[in-house]
C-alpha cells in the first residue's frame, strides 16, 4: 500500500452492507471500506465469491463477513440485514449497489419486453426500496446513517436501448431524493452515485476492444474508469467527511455526460 492510499480510519466503528459485493465495483468498495476500519457485510447471490473476498480482507486485517442475498427476495433482504445486525451489533452504511438488465430482453421500447420491464424495475427499484425501509429504523437507533444508491449515466441520459434500465435507474436517483428528505431529520443521508464505463470483469469480457476504444474518445479525460475509482466514492459518502452531503447525485464517468456531442470531433479537428 503506497503512502497516498494509506487508510485514515474513517470508518472506524461504523458496519456496512454492500450489496452485489462480488462484482468489481462492490468488491472494490468492500476491500477500501474495511481498509478505513468499517465492518463489512459482503452481501451477494454468489456465496462462494463473497466468502472468498471476506477471507481476503480478513487476511489483510479487516473485519468482514459474507451472506448470501437474492434482491428480488424481501426475505433474504431482511435476513442480510438481521444477519448485519446479529454479527457487529448496529448497522451505519448501506450500499444498495445491484443492479442491470439484460440487453437482449431490454431493448428499444417498442421492441422491450414486457416481462423484463418488470424484473429491471423490481431488481434496481424495489430492491432498493426493500433495503432501506429495513435500514433505516436501525440507523435511526444508532444515531445516523448513510445510504448509497448506485445509479447509472443511463439515468441522467436516453439511449438507443436498454429503456427499463435506464428508467429504473432515474427512477433510483429519485428515490434518494425522497429518503434523504424524509429521513434526513433524524440524521440519515442517502445519495447516489452515477458511475459511467467502469473496468469492471463484465465490461472487459462483453465490450469489443473497438467499442471500449469508442468510449475513451467520448470522455474528457480520455480513460475508462477503475472500480476503485468509485469505491473511493463510496468511502467519501459513508464516512462523516460527507455529513453535510445528502439528497445528491455524484456522476464519476470521466467527463461522458458534461460534454457536448460535439467536442470530440473538434478535439481531434475532424
Amino acid at each position: 500500500m503506497t503512502r497516498k492510499d494509506a487508510p485514515m480510519h474513517r470508518l472506524d466503528d461504523k458496519t456496512a452492507v454492500i450489496t452485489g459485493a462480488a462484482g468489481g465495483i462492490g468488491s472494490a468498495a468492500a476491500r477500501l471500506m474495511a481498509a478505513e476500519g468499517a465492518r463489512v457485510l459482503l452481501a451477494d447471490l454468489d456465496l462462494e465469491c463473497v466468502d472468498d473476498l471476506a477471507r481476503t480482507i480478513r487476511e489483510d486485517g479487516g473485519n468482514a463477513v459474507a451472506t448470501t442475498v437474492d434482491v428480488l427476495d424481501e426475505d433474504s433482504i431482511a435476513a442480510m440485514i438481521d444477519k448485519a445486525i446479529a454479527e457487529f451489533g448496529g448497522l451505519h452504511v448501506l450500499c444498495n449497489h445491484v443492479g442491470g438488465s439484460d440487453p437482449s430482453k431490454d431493448t428499444d421500447l417498442l421492441s422491450l419486453d414486457l416481462a423484463e420491464w418488470d424484473r429491471v424495475m423490481n431488481l434496481n427499484v424495489r430492491s432498493t426500496v426493500v433495503a432501506s425501509r429495513l435500514a433505516i429504523p436501525h440507523m435511526i437507533a444508532a444515531g445516523g446513517g448513510s445510504i448509497i444508491n448506485t445509479a447509472s449515466v443511463a439515468g441522467v441520459q436516453g439511449d438507443a436501448v436498454q429503456c427499463a434500465y435506464g428508467t429504473a435507474k432515474a427512477g433510483v436517483i429519485s428515490l434518494t431524493r425522497y429518503i434523504a428528505t424524509q429521513y434526513g431529520p433524524r440524521g440519515v443521508r442517502c445519495n447516489a452515485i452515477a458511475p459511467g464505463a467502469t473496468m469492471t470483469p463484465a465490461l472487459r469480457d462483453n465490450l469489443p476492444t473497438e467499442v471500449v476504444d469508442e468510449i475513451r474518445r467520448n470522455t474528457s479525460l480520455r480513460g475508462i474508469g477503475e472500480p476503485a475509482d468509485i469505491g473511493h466514492a463510496m468511502v467519501h459518502l459513508a464516512s462523516d467527511e460527507s455529513r453535510y452531503t445528502t439528497g445528491q447525485l455524484l456522476v464519476i464517468d470521466g467527463g461522458l455526460t458534461t460534454q457536448s456531442a460535439f467536442a470530440p470531433g473538434r478535439r481531434d479537428g475532424s
